[in-house]
């Protein structure tokens, strides 16, 4: 089973990467690296080479299932697990995220102090 030590947050709001990152750090003793926009998070996959990672649904460009399909098109990356960040979770688009392939959602405003034990709780359901 891999460790989910390192993730990749894709997120365009500063103050949602800085209280993300805050949180997934300190609570949850994660290393994370912020990636700006969908365009920024392809360009830094292979360096960064995240166990995971957290993507924003709506962001100017290219938006999070954009994202998603690129990161399907690179072999290294293909199989890295995805959790969308979302405030959109109808049911439906709920469905749809995860026919994108997202092994999770994750509704925003999110708590926190029970982010890590979120991210933790979806990461498991792939790797028990």
């Amino acid at each position: 089973m891999n460790q989910l030590n390192c993730i990749m947050l894709v997120e365009d709001d500063p103050d949602i990467q800085i209280v993300a990152k805050l949180a997934l750090e300190t609570v949850g003793g994660f290393r994370v690296e912020i990636c700006e926009n969908g365009n920024q998070a392809l360009a830094q996959m292979m360096s960064l080479r995240p166990d995971l990672i957290l993507l924003d649904v709506m962001m100017p460009g290219m938006d999070g299932p954009t994202t998603l399909a690129k990161l399907r098109e690179i072999k290294e990356a293909k199989d890295i697990p995805v959790i969308f960040m979302t405030a959109k979770v109808q049911q439906q688009e709920l469905e749809e995220y995860q026919n994108l392939g997202a092994l999770g959602v994750i509704a925003k405003p999110f708590d926190p102090m029970k982010l890590a034990d979120q991210v933790r709780e979806v990461w498991s359901k792939d790797h028990v």
